[in-house]
């Protein structure tokens, strides 16, 4: 039987340094309390994630060829004002050295929940245009675009729910509160689509937060700034936080063997944001670290699952919160679920 450093091609070699410098990978325990145990210890275990099956349509949605999307669109009765739709942004720090492939299986898991899946790429930090104001921008257009996709497939754009991971959760928490910003604001867009509710995987919803607490400098990079006083005239515009209230439904899933910063910065966002009345919750998934809640072969899957159908309005079915079958997860790693 082939050994995972055989199984990784090497195209993916390049992932085993780029662990090395990036804070972002906790450490795999077993769940406490679950048959079911997290085992994913690093990011190289990623490359592993491809989905079982391409997305229906890989569409531009600009003259840029990082702006493009993968699309997949239930097949079947559709609902009588189409399908709902859940935008998702993949994470990497912000990073182009990160692309929407390793979380594309867990894309493909939603989808296979009967919902239509919009899987945006974008231009990151070592792009041309990446970071300040472009990534902002891309994800902001690419969701807006769902408005031509609506033309041509049968989409609900009431029904629309925006997830994202690390520091996807980041840019999706900010697709929330883009509506507030100014129209003078570098990252406007007018009659910006507004999500119903927003799904953050292990996301970064306070940049101020991450960069005190966690040290992460890429968010000054992210910014274009060389300091944090510098920064600070920006997080109006960038930081989720600063956007609040955002008027749709949030839940952020977090494991607890992630990095603390992370935790704490949830915990607070999701505090201020109820103390404004919104609806907001957080999941920690209990000896889950950052990699293991976008992997859907494993027991962060079910309350994955919930949070989807619960944003999209959708009644949640046992069958529905099942970790995917030998065909989605063929490594058969895993027994049972929380359900």
């Amino acid at each position: 039987m082939m050994t995972m450093t055989e199984r990784v091609s090497m195209n993916f070699r390049w992932m085993l340094c780029l662990v090395a410098l990036l804070p972002i990978c906790g450490t795999a325990v077993a769940h406490k309390g679950a048959d079911a145990v997290y085992i994913n210890p690093s990011a190289v275990e990623t490359v592993e994630w491809l989905p079982a099956v391409q997305a229906d349509h890989r569409i531009l949605y600009g003259n840029n060829s990082l702006w493009y999307g993968d699309l997949r669109v239930p097949r079947g009765k559709r609902p009588r004002d189409g399908w709902p739709v859940v935008v998702f942004v993949h994470g990497g720090g912000w990073s182009s050295s990160w692309s929407n492939g390793y979380s594309a299986r867990l894309v493909e898991a939603i989808h296979d929940l009967g919902v239509a899946t919009w899987d945006l790429e974008f231009r990151r930090m070592g792009n041309t245009g990446g970071g300040w104001p472009g990534t902002f921008l891309d994800v902001a257009l690419g969701t807006d675009y769902l408005r031509t996709l609506a033309t041509r497939f049968p989409l609900d754009l009431n029904r629309v729910v925006v997830a994202g991971h690390s520091s996807g959760g980041h840019l999706v928490a900010w697709l929330a509160g883009r509506h507030r910003l100014p129209a003078d604001s570098p990252l406007y867009r007018p009659d910006a689509l507004r999500p119903a509710g927003v799904l953050s995987l292990a996301g970064i919803p306070d940049l101020d937060g991450a960069l005190v607490q966690g040290n992460r400098t890429d968010v000054l990079q992210l910014l274009g700034v060389a300091t944090r006083a510098e920064a600070m005239s920006r997080y109006d515009d960038a930081s989720p936080i600063e956007t609040l209230p955002h008027g749709v439904p949030e839940i952020h899933i977090v494991g607890t063997r992630d990095n603390p910063w992370r935790i704490a910065i949830t915990r607070d966002y999701v505090s201020l944001a109820k103390s404004m009345g919104e609806q907001a919750e957080i999941v920690l998934l209990d000896g889950a670290n950052h990699f293991d809640v976008v992997d859907p072969c494993g027991p962060a899957w079910p309350p994955i699952a919930r949070a989807v159908l619960s944003l999209l309005g959708e009644r949640v079915h046992n069958r529905d919160l099942r970790i995917p079958g030998s065909r989605a997860c063929p490594r058969e790693r895993y027994q049972g679920s929380d359900d």
